[in-house]
């Protein structure tokens, strides 16, 4: 080969490992997959595995990897919301559960995300979360009220429970750093702690049932007391837009020995992923959602409150353009 041949040669291959390049830093993970016919390995970002996002998010996870070609889904276990949008933020997870308050704070940058939003955007409003404030039926704490002056659990650092728990509080008129000895404990240590005296009580926001709770109110000798939140809605609503916070009821027998409704403060639970996630695979995954349902329902109840009408409402972040497209699909989407 001549010395004029091989200097082509050597430019053609340049350019080619250019061209490479320019690809891989503009393609997100899942378009280099789709691209090369590879298989796409995703993450879902869920909480602890004593409540109710981790079974749901490992159902979900199986649903797309059984059911949508050349992707792979895991399920993680982490701290609940702030942490699993930080995580997105981050690109340290593709998909992650979250309430609809911690999800705001995100988009808007506020509070935990303060100076740094996260580019996010909604699959599907999954179910409501209830905010359960338990402690034992022997205690003398019967309203959100007496809790001053007591050690009491307000969920695990980075979690959406802590944000709600703390909101709630300071709508009932407490100051947590002051009125309150705060444990920032999850939901499985909050009941065991409540079982062993160390906590007067614990907030949770959670679906129905909750394991950890279920077990609590299971244990020999012990008997729970939910407390009502209801009464301070329209302080949350006056502090945080009308939209967020809901009225909801905990209905008797619920769990072993509850044997009166709970009116309590309800937050949506949204599936959201990155928006750099390619409109193909965020309208795939969401397909799965609904072709396969019953397969969530089967894994935790609250999989059957998963609906093409309740889905595409009650989300503070945009949806994903794969999202819209299916519930256009479906003549759901408000227009």
């Amino acid at each position: 080969m001549s010395t004029r041949s091989r200097r082509r040669a050597f430019r053609r291959l340049r350019l080619a490992a250019c061209l490479l390049t320019a690809c891989t830093l503009a393609c997100s993970p899942q378009q280099l997959a789709e691209r090369q016919g590879g298989r796409t390995r995703l993450s879902i970002a869920t909480g602890g595995t004593g409540g109710v996002f981790y079974p749901y998010g490992g159902a979900i996870a199986k649903v797309v990897t059984d059911h949508v070609p050349n992707v792979e889904v895991t399920a993680e276990v982490t701290a609940a919301s702030v942490d699993n949008l930080k995580f997105l933020r981050d690109g340290k997870a593709d998909l992650a559960f979250t309430t609809a308050d911690t999800l705001a704070d995100a988009v808007d940058g506020t509070d935990a995300f303060q100076g740094a939003p996260a580019p996010v955007q909604a699959l599907a409003v999954l179910y409501a979360n209830y905010t359960q404030v338990v402690t034992l039926a022997s205690s003398d704490v019967r309203r959100l009220r007496d809790l001053a002056g007591r050690v009491v659990s307000t969920g695990a650092a980075g979690s959406g429970t802590e944000i709600t728990a703390l909101r709630i509080l300071a709508a009932e008129g407490l100051d947590p750093s002051r009125d309150i000895r705060k444990q920032s404990l999850g939901v499985s240590q909050s009941a065991d702690a409540l079982k062993d005296g160390k906590i007067a009580a614990f907030f949770w926001s959670g679906g129905l049932p909750t394991a950890a709770i279920l077990d609590l109110a299971h244990t020999p000798g012990t008997a729970v007391r939910l407390i009502s939140s209801e009464q301070v809605l329209p302080a949350l609503r006056d502090a945080y837009g009308p939209s967020l916070y809901s009225r909801a009821t905990i209905v008797r027998g619920t769990y072993p020995g509850m044997d009166e409704d709970v009116g309590v403060v309800a937050v949506a639970i949204v599936l959201v992923a990155r928006a750099a996630m390619t409109e193909s695979l965020a309208y795939e995954i969401t397909r799965a959602l609904f072709e396969r349902q019953p397969e969530l329902a089967a894994v935790h109840p609250e999989g059957a409150n998963l609906t093409l009408q309740s889905a595409v409402d009650g989300s503070p972040a945009p949806f994903h353009p794969g999202a819209v497209r299916y519930y256009r699909e479906h003549h759901v989407w408000p227009q």
